[in-house]
């Protein structure tokens, strides 16, 4: 059996990017597929080939690589995987639009539907530099809606991340989906019941991570906060911190994981489509307080794991902090509660077992 892993753009490292990389490791024999890799921005596949498309001659595609969109499926149609006997695409755009042959099997795990087409005024608030060139943009975006909804049928099954998002392909692509909790690299998070007096962001700086909204709480509690990462809205938000909250920038995957094992607590304000950021904090022994809408709503157990706060408010956020202060925590059952949940093992479990069972329907032998 002949396995092809393709992913949309190789040019970053967030969570659908760590979950490409599992799949890498899981699946060491398979060939590897992408838009566009930038091999020193994105995960390390150490010395796996990464077979790329014609946009990785455009020099500009791996720096502004969202500028090429109208191209992407243009790019995956021209992939050539009429070799391969099982596709597996780590899609939230465009990967799930490469096309096989007609006794092959494509199996797609989505991270989204593709967020820019179909919530594009989040998207234009994002980049706001590119603003002005809305009318244009809407304009291409009508048609790429069209292109969207026509690739999305040529996975034969799909794998959603949380029900937030098997919602969505069904409401917008009209196909089912099967819900697997994708997981953490257990393995980097190192546990800790010590401490110490701070609380934790480690996000991008977008405007849909409502960053705005936590500064704002710290700014009226004046308790000690730590932000990670980088972003669009990076100065913004620095204008807007008071002294209490510092931004350490990018840090490497060591320093974070020691900084959320510390923490008191993870803050997440933004309505995601799963998140994995409170996955690692709950490795880690670390309660999170994060938005009660989204993928969390499959991650956490209020009280347990950590706090949820109803509204995405500075005033909402705030009362959670006040009242998870004053719980007393079993740091070692949150760790438990995520490992037995969304380790690797559990995940891969889940997926032997998916991919066995379609491969032996469509007669497809290992």
């Amino acid at each position: 059996m002949k396995i092809a892993l393709v992913h949309d753009y190789l040019t970053q490292r967030g969570g659908a990017e760590r979950v490409f990389e599992l799949l890498c490791k899981h699946f060491p024999e398979a060939d590897l597929y992408t838009s566009v890799h930038d091999r020193k921005n994105t995960i390390d596949l150490g010395d796996r080939v990464v077979h790329t498309t014609f946009l990785q001659k455009i020099p500009a595609t791996r720096k502004y690589f969202r500028l090429f969109a109208p191209f992407y499926y243009s790019a995956f149609n021209a992939l050539n995987l009429q070799q391969y006997d099982v596709i597996l695409s780590s899609s939230a755009s465009f990967a799930k639009g490469v096309q096989k042959r007609s006794d092959a099997v494509h199996i797609c795990f989505c991270h989204n539907i593709t967020r820019f087409l179909w919530d594009t005024n989040t998207y234009l608030r994002e980049y706001g530099a590119y603003s002005f060139l809305k009318p244009l943009i809407e304009t291409v975006f009508q048609r790429m809606r069209q292109q969207d909804i026509f690739y999305a049928q040529s996975p034969d099954y799909y794998i959603a991340n949380s029900t937030t998002v098997a919602k969505r392909i069904q409401e917008t692509y009209k196909k089912d989906a099967v819900v697997v909790n994708y997981p953490i690299d257990d393995c980097r998070f190192t546990f800790s019941d010590q401490k110490d007096d701070y609380c934790l962001v480690s996000s991008r700086h977008l405007s849909y991570k409502r960053l705005d909204i936590i500064i704002d709480a710290f700014n009226s509690l004046d308790i000690p906060l730590l932000i990670t990462g980088e972003g669009p809205e990076s100065k913004q938000l620095r204008t807007r911190a008071r002294p209490n909250i510092q931004f350490l920038g990018h840090v490497n995957d060591r320093d974070r994981c020691n900084l959320m094992s510390k923490a008191q607590f993870v803050i997440v304000a933004a309505l995601e489509d799963y998140g994995l950021v409170p996955i690692e904090a709950n490795a880690s022994g670390t309660p999170v307080i994060a938005y009660g809408a989204g993928g969390v709503m499959d991650t956490q157990v209020s009280g347990l794991t950590g706090i949820l706060f109803e509204q995405q408010t500075a005033e909402s956020l705030k009362n959670a902090i006040i009242k998870a202060k004053k719980v007393d925590w079993n740091y070692a059952k949150i760790r438990e509660h995520a490992i037995s949940n969304f380790s690797e093992s559990v995940f891969f479990k889940k997926v032997d077992q998916i991919v066995e069972e379609i491969c032996t329907s469509r007669g497809i032998k290992k």
